[in-house]
């Protein structure tokens, strides 16, 4: 139920006074008999007519309040809404090698990437998302899936020392578009984060590129890493040490694999660039969805005001006959 003119709900208020009014009338009239004793009057029951004394009152009061209300046209309405969604496949090619481990992010390269990823993953309900982890070598940690919730449970048991070390892009890729390249979704994408240089694997980057636009699929590619010397902890027999590292990666080779298959490159060099990065990833990225709605109203403010004038008529032969007072 919704109104048309809601504003004369307002004129509720009115009916507060009325109340007033009737009391203090009701009171003024109260009649007085000066008599010895009225204990004994208490024992006398009291008449229906002096039960029933306030009923033409409270009839009038429910009469004006369902007149405000016609007033205000009550509407019902009948609405029928019909929605297509066309969702998006996601494969993630994340990254885990040893210079992820650096702290120019906080609190370190991987830790924010995985926590910035996983709220771009639990932004987006309708899509088939995966992940695919590499170093030295690759494996997909989780296929494509609409289960966010363990997609993101797989995502945080991600960490340095899950493959051998090295930084394989290529290889990387390469899974990444093998998990995605036989979806049926019109739109397929990669999300590549890296902070090397291709140096180990048998597949090269561009290679991987080539094999990504054969089948349609549009890489966005991440370069995480601040501009300058960086710390990367280094796990030493003395103990955790840390080594001073040039901040520094092929990102040549990423901006032509993203210009190759129509994505975009991007470059976070701290939390807050990398968190804009997935948002801008996710506006360019948008589920398609079309809605077709249909709405029907119906007027009801005749049966308020039919209610209304049965009251009113009501009240007028109770205080005319049965409840009629005398002054």
């Amino acid at each position: 139920m919704t109104f048309n003119n809601p504003e004369y709900l307002f004129l509720l208020l009115l009916l507060i006074p009325m109340v007033f009014w009737y009391v203090w009338e009701l009171h003024k009239s109260d009649a007085s008999l000066q008599i010895s004793s009225h204990q004994k009057l208490a024992q006398f029951p009291k008449s229906t007519k002096v039960k029933l004394l306030h009923v033409p009152f409270i009839l009038r009061i429910l009469s004006v309040a369902l007149i405000i209300i016609a007033l205000a046209r009550p509407q019902a309405s009948n609405s029928w809404r019909t929605e297509n969604t066309e969702g998006i496949d996601i494969m993630m090619a994340l990254d885990i090698s040893g210079t992820m481990m650096a702290e120019d992010l906080k609190p370190n390269r991987l830790e924010a990437s995985k926590s910035v990823a996983s709220e771009f993953i639990l932004s987006r309900p309708n899509d088939n998302i995966g992940l695919v982890v590499f170093a030295g070598e690759s494996f997909t940690q989780c296929p494509l899936t609409v289960d966010h919730a363990v997609l993101v449970n797989l995502f945080n048991g991600v960490s340095y020392g899950m493959i051998e070390d090295g930084t394989a892009i290529g290889l990387g890729l390469a899974n990444a578009v093998n998990r995605i390249k036989d979806s049926q979704a019109k739109s397929k994408v990669i999300i590549l984060l890296t902070d090397g240089s291709n140096n180990r694997g048998d597949i090269a980057p561009i290679t991987a590129a080539e094999i990504a636009k054969t089948f349609g699929i549009r890489v966005y590619a991440i370069g995480v890493g601040s501009y300058g010397i960086v710390n990367v902890p280094v796990q030493t027999p003395m103990g955790l040490q840390y080594q001073q590292m040039e901040s520094e990666f092929d990102e040549k080779s990423l901006q032509e694999i993203a210009s190759m298959t129509g994505g975009q490159y991007f470059r976070a060099t701290d939390n807050s660039k990398l968190r804009k990065i997935y948002q801008e990833i996710d506006l360019l990225e948008k589920s398609k969805i079309s809605v077709r709605e249909y709405s029907k109203k119906n007027e009801q403010f005749f049966l308020f005001g039919l209610i209304a004038l049965v009251l009113l008529i009501a009240e007028v032969l109770l205080r005319n006959t049965l409840l009629r007072r005398i002054p």
